[in-house]
Formats: structure tokens, sequence, C-alpha cells
């Protein structure tokens, strides 16, 4: 008779969260075929080793699956080291790394973020009354060591009139993105990943796609001066904040560069 208990269901529970957490990641990366391919490979292998017992091939589907295991993570670093990402990022991970941080330090962060962040606030301001498209990326946790090497680099201190010089539409480097790192401008006229988010509106360009690609495979934020319009927007976190002020472009790069 089998026997069914409290530690089996919060198994079942656990393996069912941990299924439905990779189904979403998949389905987010486009990689959702892979994802129904691997769960059938795994449902034969346990009834052909566990319940049908065949010794043979149950032997070969084990050593394919240890080989697999390898190849998967080899196949899937992005997405393994993004949900990494994601759980230290957590809002309660966040909580404990600020218990262990004396509050001198978090007052010296937030006055370097202060001084990286208005020179942009102030340059998105004077380019989107001209109409001068940007867009200007910040590294935050994760390396963005491969963006940087298909631009040119600067390596200069942030400066407002660096900035929108760069970004002058005769300038050869307006058409890339400006890449900032531990208070510095680390790159300019760098490519980005393009989302192919269908739920991006269609009026929007190429910069804001860019703009969430680079959002959606990285931590990092990026700062949107629309060519048509003006109008500034950031991608931070997977996600648009379309049509900001200057003051709401000065609270949610400050919010999200300080907590970072």
């Amino acid at each position: 008779m089998i026997e069914f208990g409290i530690k089996d269901a919060v198994d079942i529970l656990l393996v069912a969260v941990m299924l439905y957490y990779i189904y979403r990641l998949m389905r987010d990366s486009r990689s959702l075929n892979v994802f129904i391919g691997i769960l059938v490979f795994v449902v034969v292998w346990i009834f052909v080793s566990q319940v049908l017992e065949m010794r043979l091939l149950g032997t070969i589907l084990d050593k394919l699956v240890s080989v697999g295991v390898i190849a998967l993570i080899v196949l899937f670093q992005d997405d393994i080291r993004k949900v990494l990402y994601n759980l230290g990022a957590h809002q309660s991970m966040r909580r404990l790394q600020s218990l262990f941080t004396p509050k001198r330090f978090r007052d010296m962060k937030k006055d370097d973020v202060k001084q990286d962040i208005m020179p942009v606030v102030m340059a998105c301001i004077n380019m989107s009354r001209g109409k001068v498209g940007a867009l200007i990326v910040f590294e935050r946790t994760m390396p963005l060591d491969d963006i940087v090497k298909t631009g040119d680099r600067i390596d200069a201190n942030i400066n407002q009139r660096l900035i929108e010089n760069i970004f002058f539409k005769n300038s050869p480097l307006h058409d890339g993105a400006v890449i900032i790192s531990n208070h510095r401008i680390k790159a300019a006229g760098c490519i980005l990943p393009v989302s192919h988010d269908l739920d991006i509106p269609k009026e929007l360009g190429l910069r804001h796609r860019s703009a969430m690609g680079v959002a959606q495979e990285s931590d990092a934020l990026a700062v949107v001066v629309s060519e048509e319009t003006g109008a500034i927007s950031i991608a931070v976190h997977g996600e648009l904040h379309l049509r900001l002020s200057a003051e709401e472009l000065e609270s949610l790069l400050t919010k999200a560069l300080f907590t970072q």
C-alpha cells in the first residue's frame, strides 16, 4: 500500500512551483518548445526506468540525462544567470543586505547616485526639447562588457554637454547607445539586443525596443529620448515607463540605481 503524507504533498507542490517558474522563464525567452521536449524526455525516462524497469534502455537514458544536464547549462547559461539574479535581487534579499550596510555608506552611495543621474536628467530634458533621439544605459550588477565591445570606448566623466554632443544629429555615435558604468561614461555607439516582445506599442521605434531588449536580458536600466516626439522613457526590470516628466525621470533613476 502506498503511503501519502504531508511531506509528499510538500514535495509535489515544490516540484510544481519549480516547473511553473521554469515554464514562465522559457516562455519569456521563446524557448517553450525546448522546455516541453525536456519535460517529455524526463517523463519517458522515469516511466522506462522506474515503472517498466527496463535495465538496458534505462541505463542509456540515465547516461543521456547526466550528459544532458551539462549541455543544458551551456545552452541556457544566460537564462540560468537571470534566474539566479532574480533570486538575489528579490526585495527580501535587498532588505537583508541593507541591514549589514552601515548608514554612512548608504548616504555616500546616495550622493554618488545623485552625481551620476543629474547630468543625465539635464541632458535628457534638453534633448527632449530639441527632439534629439538618445539611448543611455546604466550598468548595474550584471556586466555589459559584450555590449561595450560593440561601440567606441570613451571612459569619461558623466557630463551633460558630452552626452548632448554624442547624440547630436551629425555625430557619428548618435545612432548607438551610451553605456554608463562605475560613475563613468564607458562607451558610446553601442549596439543593444532588440526586444521582440509583442506587448510593446507599435508606434515605438528601434530605440525603445533596444532599451527593452537590454532591460530584459540584464538588470540594466535604459533611458530613451524619442526623436519623433521628444518623450522620455525608461526601461527597467523588463518594463517600459513612458512619457516621463523631469521629476519622474529623476525619481525613477534614483530609486532604481540606489536600491541595486
